[in-house]
């Protein structure tokens, strides 16, 4: 299937997809260090484009690919709860735009991804209202761990099929979870050197101190050391008596806990830029996860044996 991203950042969403089988075609992001590791790690174009300005030009330059599908992960800053939440400030806008592009190119599939607390916003709303015209949709947050990342990231998807039947992917974006949450050890094994590490968090009301035998909580785009005067909280997993060589994450540990594979490039950028990219991207194996999702269920309405809700088996995990 022919693809272009849109957001594409530092290129999570397209390596997922690529990853899977799909074609990228292009990309198109406005931030210059993203795109220069995006150049860095693919073979087709990404171009900068600032799309909360999109012009019928625009248009005809999406359609000129004639995707099949358009993916993209709008900012989600003004939704996250790292981030103000405060959708004045413009980003939130840029989804009700993602909406818009897709209603105009008309590819077959579009695949948006964002925080799990969009959904509460006004622009997701309009943008929910835009699509759902051309659209069968299915929507549905996501917990990373269960999708083949050591990390508890909940993420909401909206997948839309041109014509389609509204929820048709539920069944399978559920059928595919694994039953238990990937840990930090079941994806490194014992190769990170360590049993704890830190990470530092929003609160100090909050637990800094995790183990490798538990999924990793959300990357952010900032990664600290422990403050001298670092008070340790009931719920962290050691401390610095038991363990003195607790520390937090590399970058590059960083980046391979959002499943970038080792050999990505991230061509030297500021660890401030770096670790901004990797926290805003979406998990490489989350992305190749319902990239194969779709895959099955356009094989199956292909053959005529769409999976029903109702045929499901297994219990869901605890967060739907």
């Amino acid at each position: 299937m022919r693809v272009i991203d849109l957001f594409s950042g530092c290129g999570g969403l397209s390596l997922g997809f690529a990853n899977a089988g799909y074609e990228v075609l292009a990309a198109f992001d406005n931030w210059q260090p993203a795109i220069n590791v995006y150049q860095l790690n693919f073979d087709h174009p990404i171009i900068q484009k600032d799309l909360s300005e999109f012009s019928d030009k625009d248009i005809k330059e999406f359609s000129s690919y004639k995707p099949e599908m358009i993916i993209g992960g709008p900012p989600c800053q003004d939704f996250s709860s790292a981030g103000k939440r405060d959708e004045t400030l413009g980003r939130a806008d840029l989804t009700v735009e993602f909406a818009n592009i897709v209603t105009k190119v008309k590819p077959n599939w579009f695949v948006m991804e964002n925080v799990d607390r969009a959904v509460k916003s006004q622009a997701y709303k309009k943008a929910y209202s835009i699509l759902e015209k051309k659209y069968g949709l299915t929507r549905m947050i996501l917990d990373a761990s269960y999708c083949g990342v050591p990390q508890s990231r909940k993420r909401m998807f909206l997948i839309g099929e041109l014509g389609g039947k509204p929820n048709a992917l539920e069944p399978y974006l559920i059928k595919n979870m694994s039953e238990k949450q990937m840990t930090v050890r079941d994806y490194f094994g014992n190769g990170l050197g360590i049993e704890h590490y830190y990470r530092h968090p929003r609160s100090y009301q909050r637990r800094g101190v995790f183990s490798i035998d538990e999924p990793s909580p959300t990357i952010r785009g900032v990664n600290r050391p422990i403050p001298p005067k670092y008070k340790f909280h009931a719920g962290d997993t050691t401390t610095l008596d038991k363990t003195p060589s607790l520390r937090p994450l590399t970058t590059h540990e960083r980046s391979q806990i959002q499943t970038f594979p080792k050999e990505f490039n991230w061509g030297g950028m500021s660890k401030a830029h770096t670790e901004q990219m990797i926290g805003n991207a979406v998990p490489v194996k989350l992305a190749e996860y319902v990239a194969m999702c779709i895959k099955e269920y356009i094989w199956d309405e292909l053959n005529g044996t769409i999976l029903e809700s109702q045929e499901l088996l297994i219990k869901q995990p605890a967060l739907f």
